[in-house]
C-alpha cells in the first residue's frame, strides 16, 4: 500500500476578496481545484513544499515571530549619575 505525500501550496488571496493580500497555505490539491474554478484569481507565491510548517512560516513571514528588542533599555535615574547625587 502506497500512501500519497501531502504537498503544500502558499497563496496570495487575489484582489476582489475580503482579506486581500492575506497570504494561505492549502493543499496542493486544493490549489488544483482553485485555480481551474478561477484562473489567475490567486497569486501563488510557492508550490510543491514537502512540510506543512515550512509552508506556514512560509505565509506568515515575520509574523508570529519572537521579538527581539534592538533598542537598549534607557538607564533609570540613579544608574546615569551612578548613583550619586548632584
Amino acid at each position: 500500500m502506497t500512501s500519497k505525500k501531502t504537498l503544500w501550496v502558499v497563496y496570495e488571496i487575489g484582489a476582489a476578496e475580503k482579506h486581500q493580500g492575506m497570504n494561505v497555505v492549502c493543499e496542493q490539491d486544493e490549489w488544483e481545484a482553485l485555480e481551474l474554478a478561477q484562473p489567475g484569481k490567486h497569486k501563488l507565491i510557492r508550490t510543491g513544499i514537502t512540510n506543512e510548517g515550512e509552508a506556514e512560516r512560509l505565509a506568515r513571514g515575520t509574523s508570529g515571530d519572537s521579538r527581539n528588542s534592538s533598542h537598549k533599555k534607557k538607564a533609570s535615574r540613579s544608574q546615569a549619575t551612578d548613583g550619586k547625587k548632584p
